[in-house]
């Protein structure tokens, strides 16, 4: 059976592609920090007849990804696919405010970590011909906008990455690509915070469009079963 690792898998599109994913056959490995939750996301694919199971872990801390990768292998014996999507809670920061410290945190969680991930999963993939990596981030990564720094410039760096490594795989079976987000996920983490009345960044959240963690999660499918397209922006420019 194929193995898919969601990367921050949360109430969002986390649980969204584990699902999507798992409806298709796919064994489930969750990765987030909150163990209490993904305990719940592992009941509840569960009740949906998916095999689950948790990984808790900090995904600001690179190094440890070996180790964390070496026991979803441990448990599952394979790794096809991999969605990475996690969600900080300082959402944004202003360019003019962005400092030397902030910035080491996006570049860690958004373009290190996945480096990382990619480094020990691409062998395998290689070696079988077949495989997915699969990056999902804010349009900030493409469409710098002021007030909202911060994450944008490392998932900017992550774009570059996943574009230049699906150039360099695609001939080998292996697909990687990146879905930018220009839209709140409804009912995720990044919602709720969005829409708490607690940030202060000079934006009207009322003003973003929202959409369907599912609806993005099939976009994912999509991506990687068709490739089509190494990249897509949902939901996309209107003139």
């Amino acid at each position: 059976m194929r193995t898919v690792v969601v990367f921050g898998a949360g109430v969002g599109l986390g649980a969204a592609v584990a699902r999507r994913f798992g409806a298709a056959g796919y064994r489930v490995a969750l990765v987030a920090r909150d163990e209490t939750r993904l305990g719940a996301l592992v009941t509840e694919l569960a009740a949906d007849g998916i095999e689950a199971a948790a990984f808790p872990a900090d995904l600001t801390r690179t190094a440890e990804i070996p180790g964390l990768i070496g026991r979803v292998r441990e448990r599952f014996g394979r790794i096809d696919v991999i969605e990475y999507a996690p969600i900080t809670t300082d959402l944004f920061v202003r360019a003019t405010d962005l400092d030397v410290t902030t910035a080491q945190h996006y570049v860690d969680l958004y373009l290190l970590t996945p480096i990382a991930i990619v480094r020990e999963v691409l062998p395998e993939m290689i070696e079988r011909g077949e495989g997915g990596i699969l990056i999902g981030q804010g349009v900030s990564a493409v469409r710098p906008m002021p007030n909202l720094s911060g994450l944008g410039p490392a998932m900017a760096a992550a774009r570059n990455y996943i574009l230049s490594l699906n150039g360099e795989i695609a001939p080998q079976g292996v697909y990687a690509g990146v879905l930018h987000i220009a839209a709140m996920i409804r009912g995720s983490a990044g919602h709720q915070i969005a829409t708490s009345g607690k940030l202060s960044v000079g934006v009207d959240f009322t003003k973003i469009p929202v959409v369907e963690p599912a609806d993005l999660a099939e976009t994912l499918w999509t991506m990687l079963t068709k490739r089509d397209r190494p990249e897509d922006v949902i939901p996309p420019a209107t003139a």
